[in-house]
């Protein structure tokens, strides 16, 4: 009989979809993955943590992967250091989005990429047309 891994799934989380910006999100949903199912999930806080400290909490969370909307360079070098495989450029449903990868049809942007970020003004949301966070 063998042990079967237990992989861990984080997003980027905001009111059942997937926040568009990876420093600036207030949750992550946490999927447990066994034999490629779902077989629970949490909500975590962020408790306001900036972009720093979220890969370094991602990897006390023993999290594998992260499905995020828009990412800067130094968060996807701390992920990539942490050992944790990155999609982003993702939107929409969370849960739908990990059961896309799960499913090996996620529609992720491999150059996704925020290189405006601590630049953010009032009133601006990452993803507002001509941003950039989206990657697109």
């Amino acid at each position: 009989m063998s042990n079967v891994e237990i992989e861990k799934i984080a997003v980027t989380y905001e009111n059942g979809n997937v926040f568009p910006h990876f420093g600036h999100t207030g949750q992550f949903k946490v999927y447990d993955i066994e034999g490629g199912k779902v077989i629970g999930a949490q909500v975590v806080d962020t408790d306001g943590k900036g972009h720093g400290a979220l890969a370094g909490m991602l990897s006390g969370l023993k999290v594998d992967t992260l499905i995020c909307g828009g990412i800067g360079a130094g968060a996807q070098m701390a992920l990539k250091e942490a050992g944790i495989k990155l999609y982003g450029g993702v939107s929409g449903d969370a849960d739908e989005a990990v059961n896309a990868l799960l499913a090996g049809n996620l529609n992720f942007n491999p150059e996704v990429h925020c290189d405006h970020h601590d630049h953010h003004g009032e009133g601006h949301h990452c993803g507002e047309a001509g941003h950039g966070c989206t990657g697109n």
